[in-house]
């Protein structure tokens, strides 16, 4: 996590260098963003956010060793028949390679996380660097608290790394409290987000890709499903800490843009209805090939002798259904 943090922090220098001799050739012309970002509050959440991830870190690093006893039970059957089977494939790898996978893993994530400088070739993303930066960061330190606070992350759960499993390795590593930390999979979750970002942010620069958008999605899983290969291989995890890495990393890969987007750029939106013959609530989701499904939920000005009279259609919780 350190050296993520390292890397924020490099990357941003390099970036705000490069961009602004690049971008002072480009003659600024007044637009719409596809982003709004409030630096205040965005700043303030990757602030708060770092610092407490780094309180976290040196917190998980620092749990209580195994006892022999838990190591007694861990290589007993009862405990390996609580398994199922599909996290079962975790114990029957060849622990020799351990240590080349745990590089690949490392290694890996660190790689992902820098692929965001590629939207630097693209010249409409290269304009707004400095908005999908901070949205990056700031999605990277949610994903990093996320793992360190929440119920799902190693601070509430103790489950043992498969390298436990392990007889063939020393007793002294197998009881190392850092292998308590096996649930869920920070490293996917990291580079799950980094590619969903990716995947997200380009798809919105670009709206005419129609169902194309769906194979660039396809596309942002595989290296994060690859880590994951490489963290069960280099038995830091089973199966489901990576499955539950992939999918929160994605999330919020995804929700971060979505949560940002300009509003003339929304996908989904919200308002509120108001005219002579009655106020409530629109709503509009643009779909696939510049199409798009509107609704209005409205609630009728009726007189109030007739209130107790109204019509209900099931469906919008309104007087009036769905148009």
């Amino acid at each position: 996590m350190k050296k993520i943090f390292s890397l924020i922090i490099v990357l941003f220098c390099c970036l705000n260098t490069w961009c602004q001799s690049s971008d002072s050739i480009v003659k600024e012309q007044k637009r719409i963003r596809r982003y709004h970002v409030n630096y205040w509050v965005t700043g303030s959440i990757i602030g708060v956010g770092m610092v407490g991830d780094i309180y976290a870190i040196s917190r998980l690093k620092n749990k209580s060793s195994l006892t022999m006893d838990e190591l007694i039970f861990v290589n007993s059957d009862q405990q390996k028949n609580l398994m199922n089977s599909i996290d079962q494939w975790a114990l029957k790898q060849n622990s020799v390679g351990r240590a080349l996978w745990k590089d690949i893993s490392d290694y890996g994530q660190t790689a992902l996380f820098l692929m965001p400088a590629l939207f630097l070739f693209d010249k409409e993303m290269r304009r707004d660097w400095y908005d999908l930066l901070l949205m990056y960061v700031e999605g990277h330190t949610i994903t990093f608290t996320f793992y360190n606070y929440s119920f799902l992350g190693p601070t509430f759960q103790n489950r043992l790394r498969p390298m436990t499993y392990y007889p063939e390795f020393a007793d002294n590593l197998r009881k190392n409290g850092q292998n308590r930390n096996s649930f869920y999979s920070g490293h996917v979750a990291s580079s799950a987000y980094s590619t969903f970002f990716m995947a997200k942010v380009y798809c919105d620069y670009h709206p005419n890709l129609g169902a194309k958008k769906y194979l660039i999605y396809l596309a942002a899983s595989v290296p994060p499903l690859f880590i994951g290969y490489a963290r069960i291989r280099s038995l830091d995890h089973f199966p489901s800490d990576v499955a539950v890495g992939f999918a929160l990393g994605a999330i919020i890969g995804i929700v971060i843009p979505e949560f940002h987007k300009n509003r003339h750029f929304k996908n989904i939106s919200l308002g509120m209805f108001d005219s002579p013959e009655g106020s409530g609530l629109t709503f509009r989701w643009n779909v696939l090939f510049n199409r798009s499904v509107s609704g209005l939920c409205l609630y009728p000005r009726v007189p109030e002798k007739f209130l107790p009279h109204r019509r209900f259609i099931p469906g919008c919780g309104s007087p009036i259904g769905f148009i």
